[in-house]
């Protein structure tokens, strides 16, 4: 996610995601995260928008949700549906990797189908921890990579550790740093 995919390759993949997720909806993997009325949500690398559009919902007018992607296509994409839905929960961000966002004000980051593609995981895992409340969830999928890869990729950066495998998911807690431990990196 270190530049923008061109355009015409955006939109053919947010054709695909509509496809896939009539087949498979989100709904499904996003009940393994239980997220609850008021949470506020990340979703780091949001695409057409298909997870934050459903997390919007299930937190309700309380709650909150970041969309964040480096491409301005997916950026107008979930405005524009939270828009027509009259979801006014969702904040779009643009941009690489900082969210903007104050330290420890999501309850949960998503970071779905993109491990596999960061230039800097570990730039993008310091922000999530950065981002995340103390008992903060990060909740990561990724159909290119293996279960132990995914894992591994995680955890290998000693901010996170596993806490639980879902089905379609695998959900990860904050590990404590020293003061100065997450720069350090």
């Amino acid at each position: 996610m270190d530049k923008p995919m061109p355009d015409l390759y955006f939109r053919l993949m947010s054709v695909l995601f509509k496809i896939r997720d009539l087949v498979r909806p989100r709904t499904e993997i996003l009940k393994e995260v239980e997220i609850e009325p008021g949470f506020h949500v990340l979703d780091y690398a949001c695409g057409p928008g298909s997870y934050s559009v459903i997390a919007a919902e299930m937190v309700g007018p309380a709650g909150k949700v970041y969309a964040l992607d480096i491409h301005p296509l997916a950026i107008r994409s979930v405005q524009n549906v939270a828009s027509k839905r009259e979801l006014t929960n969702i904040e779009t961000i643009r941009s690489d990797r900082e969210t903007g966002l104050e330290d420890g004000a999501v309850d949960v980051a998503f970071l779905y189908d993109i491990l596999h593609d960061l230039g800097d995981p570990n730039g993008v895992l310091q922000e999530l921890h950065r981002v995340l409340k103390p008992d903060g969830i990060l909740s990561c999928s990724d159909h290119h990579m293996k279960e132990d890869e995914i894992i591994s990729a995680v955890t290998d950066s000693r901010l996170f550790r596993l806490s639980k495998k879902g089905s379609r998911t695998y959900s990860f807690m904050k590990e404590e740093q020293p003061a100065n431990a997450a720069n350090s990196h």
